[in-house]
């Protein structure tokens, strides 16, 4: 909801009023603190008193922060060309910038697929160790170099096969305590460590790993649990039940214990007894909202979880969609970076709802209780609020964050403050939250000078607030390139790579596809080698994915894509993938299979893991160790497949339109590609077909969609959408 035209003001005022926020000062000092209702504001506002008292009582925040894992969120950010990538990351963790995040959790790699991908493992069998693979030790870097007292905190969501007893078992305790020391030859100190994502928790396990850290010289990291969905707080309870298990554990944490997503507003439950544990409460995990679609539940949870559970930490999934557009939760990131190719990238909200907190309060400060709660009234989407307001203070400064996310009309916010806190100037900031924008989103509407220790702010509904005593706020001004198209051709040169690299462009779903030397007969020097030959301990039970790697642009739709293949042990078999168009469980795209007996398979897969094979039969010279060429040309419904440049196979389908194209394999073995390349297709012709006897045009009864619509004869229309037939 809008509020009503204002009549024109000038100054610092104007700027505020545009922004919905109406104030019973200006910036110059008022004479006496005013009584009537703010300027602008309806007479029939509600208001609520606030006393911001410095001497309240409170919990220490630990600070907002994201999750760069579960998995590979983070992937394509790394191969964003300058100084986009520099933007980027300057948006996330600059302070004074962008978010500011205070806070990054990353995935401990165990090489199986943890939502959008799999994290590459450090330790891949129990003897080698690669401290330089994959990029979170790259991102905690970055991370670092703008914000030197950020904290990291480790996860596992899957975890290398050749663990002796699983995750909960003393060789991951061991893994863990490698991939420490492995933070520790990049310089990252790693604050926290959790168990396993989402998947129950093992009591013993968190002793023994307590007790194994302290005896290697990590006693300054601290063990969170569960990071489960577990809105009875039920590790809560058995800590406190538990006196060796509540020693072990430092910080409670929790996902998904706060839902305040548009439109079902389920509430937040808190815990007595994981109040009483005395013990940092966190929301390790908040993935309630979406890029683009819902920031405002992002809001509303950052303020309500320390209000009704007094969780003083919240860290969002994910901190940058840098993942494919067609895999699962695209655009779940507070911003988006999903073509490196282009340099483009999305700024939304939710960076600047976590500003409106990490720009005005650091780690450290203190929740003030009497200066916390709920705005009057209900709100709209079945909230039983129409508003929140949490207050911070550290030494005289404090700030109060505001949201009136599902409020339905304005409230008049009357402020005391008290308590040896500052009596100077406030700065208000304001985000619309209901506006596309960007230009409403982070301003710094006015400043205000309090009279006698008070003043009033007239909230406008949709908004996200902060009222602060302190300075040195800013936004930042970077903006990207236009999105585009990948461009095609495209050829994959590895020749430039040093062995165990990850290729550009490529996004592994399954395994581990690096670049590794070509065996004999490749033609080029090197090859993207799936180096995996052992199956993960995965993440569910649900997700043993066979190997495959993703390269190119959702949007293409007519092209040819070809790859040589080398299968290098017997038993194997290799996949040519075109116009993916999804990848959850299933891989919807057309699939070129061969495998080392020397048959091939042309098929189509749909979202529910439907194979329909379109074309198969037999190749010459199969057997492990020889190498294949690949080709599959996708031009409107023709689908053409050709093995060793010989065409096999020649068919009209319409499974799908438009996707990237992939490599797989048939499961953890070795297989190289070489020579993957891309080129652009002319669409099919669309014309019309007219009768040489009639003059007429072929029609379709009525202008039909349906299946069996009746094919006539008709008299030819210009622009006929009807009379309109595609041809290859």
């Amino acid at each position: 909801m809008r509020r009503p035209p204002l009549a024109p003001r000038s100054g610092t005022l104007l700027a505020a009023l545009a922004l919905g926020l109406a104030t019973a000062f200006t910036a110059t000092p008022a004479p006496a603190a005013p009584t009537a209702v703010a300027a602008g504001a309806t007479a029939t506002a509600a208001s609520q008193s606030i006393a911001i008292d410095g001497s309240s009582t409170g919990r220490t925040f630990d600070g907002l922060g994201a999750i760069s894992g579960g998995g590979a969120t983070s992937r394509l950010l790394v191969d964003y060309p300058e100084p986009q990538r520099s933007q980027v990351l300057d948006y996330l963790f600059k302070p004074g910038y962008g978010a500011g995040l205070q806070m990054l959790k990353v995935e401990i790699g165990g090489d199986a697929n943890s939502s959008d991908g799999p994290e590459p493992s450090h330790m891949r069998t129990p003897t080698e160790v690669n401290c330089d693979r994959g990029y979170e030790w790259w991102i905690m870097g970055q991370a670092k170099a703008r914000n030197p007292d950020i904290k990291f905190y480790g996860l596992e969501w899957a975890a290398p096969g050749w663990l002796n007893g699983g995750i909960w078992s003393q060789d991951n305790i061991n893994y863990i305590q490698s991939w420490l020391g492995c933070a520790q030859s990049h310089g990252l100190n790693i604050g926290y460590l959790g168990g396993w994502n989402e998947s129950g928790y093992d009591k013993t396990w968190f002793e023994n790993l307590r007790t194994s850290l302290d005896s290697h010289g990590y006693t300054g990291t601290t063990l969170v649990a569960s990071d489960n969905d577990d809105v009875n707080w039920s590790v809560a309870s058995d800590m406190a039940a538990d006196s060796a298990f509540n020693k072990a554990v430092g910080v409670v944490g929790l996902h998904g214990t706060c839902w305040h997503s548009t439109p079902s507003y389920t509430g937040c439950p808190g815990s007595s007894t994981a109040i009483g544990l005395g013990k940092p409460l966190w929301a390790s995990e908040d993935d309630n909202d979406s890029y683009g679609s819902e920031p405002s539940a992002l809001a509303r949870n950052v303020n309500r979880e320390y209000i009704d559970a007094r969780m003083t930490a919240d860290i969002k999934w994910a901190p940058v969609s840098s993942w494919p557009s067609n895999l699962p939760f695209a655009g779940a990131g507070l911003m988006a970076a999903d073509q490196p190719w282009s340099g483009n990238y999305q700024v939304g909200r939710d960076i600047w709802v976590m500003a409106h907190t990490e720009q005005f309060a650091q780690p450290g400060w203190q929740y003030l209780d009497g200066a916390t709660g709920y705005l009057p009234g209900t709100g709209l989407n079945g909230d039983p609020h129409s508003g929140s307001y949490v207050t911070l203070k550290s030494g005289q400064d404090y700030s109060t964050v505001i949201e009136t996310t599902n409020a339905s009309a304005a409230t008049t916010a009357n402020f005391t403050v008290t308590g040896g806190l500052s009596s100077g100037a406030v700065h208000v900031w304001a985000t619309d939250m209901n506006s596309a924008d960007p230009a409403q989103w982070f301003v710094h509407t006015q400043d205000v000078t309090p009279h006698g220790g008070s003043y009033s702010l007239t909230l406008q509904p949709g908004y996200l607030y902060t009222v602060t005593t302190t300075t040195g706020q800013g936004k930042g001004s970077a903006t990207a390139p236009a999105a585009k198209t990948f461009p095609l051709p495209y050829r994959a040169d590895l020749s430039t790579y040093q062995i165990g690299a990850t290729a550009s462009y490529f996004h592994d779903w399954a395994g581990a596809f690096e670049t590794a030397a070509c065996p004999a007969g490749a033609g080029t020097p090197m090859c993207l080698r799936q180096v995996i030959t052992q199956a993960p301990l995965p993440w569910h039970s649900d997700m043993n994915y066979t190997p495959a790697t993703l390269l190119g642009d959702p949007t293409w739709n007519n092209y040819q894509v070809g790859t040589d293949v080398d299968l290098e042990q017997s038993g194997g078999a290799a996949e040519l993938l075109g116009r993916i168009d999804h990848v959850d469980h299933d891989r919807s795209a057309y699939h070129l299979k061969i495998d080392d007996t020397g048959t091939w398979t042309l098929f189509t897969e749909d979202r529910s893991r439907t194979d329909t094979v379109l074309a198969g039969g037999s190749y010459s010279g199969a057997g492990a160790g020889t190498w294949h060429n690949l080709t599959l040309a996708m031009q409107g419904q023709s689908i053409t497949a050709s093995v060793d440049h010989v065409q096999v196979a020649s068919v009209v389908d319409s499974s799908h339109v438009a996707g990237q194209s992939g490599l797989g394999v048939g499961g953890f073995q070795h297989a190289d590609f070489a020579n993957v390349a891309i080129a652009p297709l002319a669409g099919p012709t669309t014309t019309t077909v007219t009768s040489v006897n009639s003059g007429k045009c072929l029609d379709v009864t009525g202008a039909s969609t349906t299946d069996g619509a009746q094919v006539v004869q008709w008299t030819c229309g210009t622009g006929k959408t009807n009379q309109q037939w595609t041809t290859p």
